[in-house]
């Protein structure tokens, strides 16, 4: 909005001009975010006590999760709020991906809002919407976002169907089956950081290092020069999404003020949903879907384990971890909350470098 008010003014105040910046614009995005989170997260987590939607604590985890129990939930909504404000200050509202980003953030985001509501009206007595439904209502979102991201790419684009490969020059093209890998990837990506969000700050550490990554790879991959050199597909447009991203590092560095350990509040299936959901869109826009699994490992591993502990379970009666996903085997092993927090951090910042680096090693 600010872009659309100010820019105009430029040949009065040559000042305004910065506004044209997406760096400029990104900048202030996450510092807004930022600063949203910061002044109303007390104000949202007094009122969520007061209303008294507290998390309700499994019987089958840890232990130690026990002093957990009402902790207030639906954190995610502050994210949500965050994000969406400083987005529609900074970014550009001609930017047809930002609208369609908007849309995952809030179709993941409701779902996940749904879900927490059934836990908390039920009394503890409620798990939310059942697996099937969620995952049902997963699927079509992503749908809807692939339809339309496939739309709004220009008829002469050449790579509609096609991903990039990291580590190597030339993208390869999907066709008929890209669709289905690109709604694949959303909704893994939306399960994914919902697995992730078990301990306090985990989930949102890890997402806003994954968001720094993309604040770089989605400039690049928005910059005709850059990806060129790169040897990266252009994707005419998608350098706005660089601003929305930076929105999102600023969001979860605020909320994690909040839920650093021990937590205040808990982003709730309402802000891990809505987040991996995001990651997953953002991906899916600037043709980087292959790269998410590296940036985002963390939370590969997590579903992984997931998936190895049922099979290994209903194929031969015996689990693989002391309990799923990754993070609560450590805790049952010995492994301290906090240091485990911080060493997952660590994972997740290595990875973002490393992501970083496939974008030169080529």
């Amino acid at each position: 909005m600010l872009y659309h008010l100010l820019y105009p003014l430029a040949n009065k105040f040559i000042g305004f001009n910065v506004f044209r910046y997406v760096t400029f614009r990104s900048v202030y995005a996450a510092v807004t975010s930022f600063g949203l989170c910061l002044f109303f997260g007390g104000a949202v987590i007094a009122r969520m006590r007061a209303m008294q939607l507290g998390e309700k604590i499994r019987n089958d985890g840890p232990a130690s999760h026990s002093v957990k129990a009402g902790t207030p939930t639906m954190g995610g909504i502050l994210i949500i709020l965050a994000m969406v404000i400083s987005d529609l200050l900074w970014v550009r509202w001609d930017s047809k991906f930002f609208w369609l980003t908007l849309f995952s953030i809030l179709w993941f985001g409701g779902i996940g809002f749904v879900d927490d509501l059934m836990k908390l009206l039920g009394n503890g007595k409620s798990r939310g919407i059942s697996s099937l439904w969620k995952f049902v209502a997963q699927i079509v979102g992503a749908i809807i976002i692939v339809g339309v991201y496939m739309y709004i790419l220009p008829d002469d684009f050449p790579l509609k169907t096609a991903i990039t490969l990291p580590f190597f020059k030339y993208p390869l093209n999907l066709d008929a089956l890209y669709p289905f890998f690109a709604v694949l990837v959303i909704v893994s990506a939306s399960n994914s950081v919902n697995l992730t969000d078990g301990l306090d700050g985990l989930a949102v550490g890890c997402t806003t290092f994954a968001a720094m990554a993309f604040v770089v790879v989605t400039y690049v991959s928005g910059n005709v020069k850059f990806s060129e050199y790169l040897k990266i597909i252009s994707v005419p447009g998608a350098g706005e999404l660089t601003v929305l991203c930076a929105a999102l590092v600023g969001a979860g560095l605020g909320f994690l003020w909040f839920n650093a350990h021990p937590a205040q509040i808990f982003m709730g299936d309402t802000g891990s949903l809505a987040l991996g959901g995001l990651l997953g869109t953002i991906a899916v826009v600037v043709k980087q879907e292959v790269l998410l699994i590296i940036v985002g490992g963390i939370f590969v591993v997590e579903a992984l384990s997931v998936i190895i502990q049922v099979v290994s379970f209903k194929t031969r009666g015996k689990r693989v971890f002391k309990m799923a996903p990754l993070h609560h085997h450590f805790e049952l092993s010995g492994v301290p909350e906090s240091k485990l927090i911080v060493r997952f951090w660590i994972v997740a910042i290595v990875l973002t470098l490393l992501t970083l680096s496939t974008l030169k090693l080529r």
